[in-house]
């Protein structure tokens, strides 16, 4: 009898990013191999207007120090709460930056809120690869299946790799719930379907955050497994129907304040992480719409 072979598990080193409660993954297979790197941070200070590099510097010293062949970057969406770092990795360690195909739904919605310049394109060709849903691709000996989880934006995609999965903003840890939904292209009822298709996936399934915002009294965690989540998530463990799900969420979206770096990293995320061009005066310039949103 042939033995059965599991999926290679991945190592997955993770850097918290407690300005922003971001977490960046980097996925390897051991030192010396090649290496993906998941929802990278660019620092801003809103109050400025100034970004820096410190967290990804952080990033670049680790696949620094174990040799990594830094092959992929990967968004899990166009995040609303922290600029992407994604094209400043990709100069200092190279790689391709990719995100889900459906980036230019997204693309289209934010063309029309920020009014961006004539020659900013809407089919995403600003990142390097659009993923499919169901399409894998490979890290070394890792195998790596793209699964679209759309509801939080239509744009979500998660990543499997072995064992491990990055949910992006999907799902958060069980005491912290799951992602909102009023953003343009949010869906309730989208969400509750990618997310059980998530929860479908084995039990011992490792998930990881893209964020963790811990209740008082908790330090910061971004890791369970799908039994985790399907026993204690509090918006959506087993048992809770569909219908019971999108009420909850359509209630609590509705108290929610918008997220404090939404406007300046939606403008700059969906250019995969690149700043608007330059105007006339050789200085970039990030729109602030009033009373749009």
């Amino acid at each position: 009898m042939t033995p059965l072979r599991l999926p290679v598990r991945p190592q997955v080193d993770p850097f918290f990013d407690p300005q922003t409660w971001t977490v960046t993954y980097v996925v390897h297979s051991g030192a010396g191999t090649p290496a993906a790197i998941v929802d990278p941070v660019l620092d801003y200070d809103p109050k400025s207007g100034r970004t820096g590099t410190a967290s990804a510097e952080r990033v670049v010293a680790h696949v620094k120090q174990l040799g990594l062949q830094v092959q992929w970057i990967l968004e899990t969406h166009a995040h609303a709460d922290h600029l992407s770092a994604a094209p400043w990795l990709r100069q200092q360690l190279g790689g391709r930056i990719g995100i889900g195909a459906r980036i230019t739904e997204v693309q289209k919605v934010f063309r029309g809120v920020f009014h961006l310049e004539p020659g900013f394109s809407v089919d995403g060709s600003q990142f390097d690869h659009l993923f499919a849903d169901g399409e894998t691709f490979r890290i070394g000996p890792l195998a790596v299946e793209v699964m679209q989880v759309p509801g939080h934006t239509p744009a979500c995609a998660a990543y499997r790799i072995g064992d491990a999965v990055f949910v992006g903003d999907t799902l958060f840890m069980p005491d912290v719930g799951t992602a909102r939904c009023d953003f343009p292209g949010g869906d309730a009822r989208t969400l509750y379907a990618s997310i059980r298709r998530l929860l479908a996936l084995p039990e011992a399934t490792r998930l990881f955050m893209c964020h963790d915002y811990p209740p008082p009294g908790r330090e910061a965690r971004f890791e369970c497994t799908v039994a985790d989540q399907r026993a204690r998530n509090i918006h959506v463990h087993d048992g809770i129907t569909e219908d019971q799900f999108v009420e909850m969420r359509t209630r609590r979206d509705a108290t929610l304040d918008m997220p404090v770096l939404m406007l300046p990293s939606v403008q700059v995320n969906i250019r995969a992480g690149q700043m608007p061009p330059p105007e006339a005066n050789g200085t970039t310039y990030l729109k602030i719409p009033v009373n749009a949103l």
